[in-house]
């Protein structure tokens, strides 16, 4: 089902989107941190990022859709229990220590299926995050006491117009597990 309209030149990914109380008790726990200089994420923005496509044409929009539509597993539950601090490229982010087995499949998935839409497959670790905090300046390492539970049912494709200051995010198309 579509949710929102490719415009001709967007950057897209494939994401994981909270539900509403996942997205609150993330935002309480970004409230709750130490007063961070940078840029704080809109709650309504918050996400996992499962593949980044950067800019894409509109006459890759199909491919994509068609890869997204293809994907077969069944829901899964992320653990996130950690915040935090990238030293490049300076973001506070809520992460997990563990990834479940189906998330790293989706993850393939999609890539195996971009690749035959002409992407370039990404080589460095899938890390789960939620950006927090963009350019923070304070660091900061911690084990939740009490982690967040992300019942993953669905993912979506998402996109921010290209050069827009701070991204917003739209959600294009979603895709049940």
């Amino acid at each position: 089902m579509s949710t929102g309209e490719c415009k001709p030149m967007q950057r897209l990914f494939f994401a994981l989107w909270p539900d509403h109380e996942v997205r609150n008790r993330i935002n309480r726990l970004a409230c709750e941190l130490p007063e961070q200089a940078g840029q704080r994420h809109h709650p309504e923005d918050l996400h996992i990022t499962l593949v980044f496509l950067g800019t894409v044409a509109a006459g890759q929009h199909a491919c994509i859709e068609q890869v997204g539509g293809g994907i077969d597993l069944r829901p899964f539950t992320l653990h996130l229990d950690r915040v935090d601090y990238w030293e490049q490229p300076q973001i506070l982010c809520l992460s997990a220590s563990s990834r479940p087995a189906p998330l790293i499949s989706l993850v393939q998935q999609l890539w195996s299926g971009l690749a035959g839409c002409g992407f370039k497959v990404e080589k460095r670790a899938y890390k789960p995050h939620v950006t927090l905090v963009r350019k923070a300046k304070k660091r900061l390492h911690a084990r939740l006491d009490s982690p967040i539970e992300w019942p993953a049912s669905e993912f979506v494709l998402a996109g921010a117009a290209a050069g827009e200051k701070p991204p917003r995010y739209q959600v294009i198309e979603r895709w049940s597990l």
